[in-house]
């Protein structure tokens, strides 16, 4: 466990290195954060508790994605593409050689990344969300916690569909049009371009039924205290459902993947 803790901060301190790059997420954050609020403020004003949310909840849904647009990575943009050209490369053949399983050894690394975007391109935009709206901001300290799991819970959902992504290249050589594709349907299903309680019908009920609503609906509706009491235990067990399912998929490819990696030389 020490590893993957050294992994993980690693991780943290790679991004971090980033500043101008990560001064630069922060204002378009907060940039498509008015534009985004002003849009829902108009169509709120038309249609009051839309969606189950009224306006003071809606605009904290707006803030809150653009907290965890780049937490929950829902365009993609974390490791998925340098482990896919590690396979095309076969560097992919140091990682197997490492004392360290692969699959860990990338969430560790990713949940790192995570934790700084939260903090490095999440906490400025929320502030400023909140100094210019009145923003449904929970008093109670034990909400904000529960969204701290459930934010985290959401980042190893994104990391288990990314590393099935990851692992097409072995099959792809590129992967980028797969990265693509996954991340267009995430940022759709993950309720990022709307809420998914105001998708019609049947589409609603499969888009909240995908994998990608842990990335962003279900922690926005924990902050906005939708999930309480019995109701959070299943929230929180639909998004450990979906990691346990997703990461046991991505075990399962990664073996049959590496019965296929050949290394020049040997």
């Amino acid at each position: 466990m020490r590893v993957y803790a050294v992994v993980a901060a690693g991780g943290f301190r790679r991004h971090a290195t980033y500043r101008v790059a990560t001064a630069a997420g922060m204002f378009t954050n907060t940039v498509f954060g008015f534009i985004l609020a002003y849009t829902f403020t108009a169509l709120w004003d038309e249609r009051p508790q839309l969606g189950g949310y009224d306006l003071s909840q809606a605009l904290t849904y707006v803030w809150i994605g653009q907290a965890l647009l780049m937490t929950t990575a829902m365009m993609g943009g974390g490791f998925e593409n340098e482990l896919m050209e590690r396979i095309r490369t076969g560097d992919i053949a140091i990682d197997l050689y490492r004392p360290a399983d692969l699959q860990f050894f990338w969430l560790a690394n990713d949940l790192g990344r995570a934790a700084f975007h939260l903090l490095g391109r999440g906490v400025v935009p929320m502030a400023l969300g909140a100094l210019a709206f009145d923003l449904a901001l929970p008093a109670d300290p034990l909400v904000w916690v529960a969204f701290l799991c459930a934010v985290a819970l959401g980042v190893v959902v994104s990391f288990a569909v990314r590393f099935l992504v990851a692992l097409s290249a072995f099959w792809l050589l590129d992967g980028a049009g797969v990265a693509q594709i996954t991340w267009l349907v995430g940022l759709f299903f993950s309720g990022m371009v709307l809420p998914l309680t105001l998708f019609p019908g049947g589409l609603g009920t499969l888009a909240q039924a995908l994998p990608w609503s842990a990335l962003l609906q279900i922690p926005a509706d924990v902050f906005l205290g939708k999930h309480t009491g019995w109701g959070l235990a299943q929230a929180y067990a639909f998004q450990a459902g979906w990691a346990a399912v997703l990461l046991t998929a991505g075990r399962l490819l990664q073996t049959l993947a590496t019965r296929r990696v050949v290394v020049q030389g040997g």
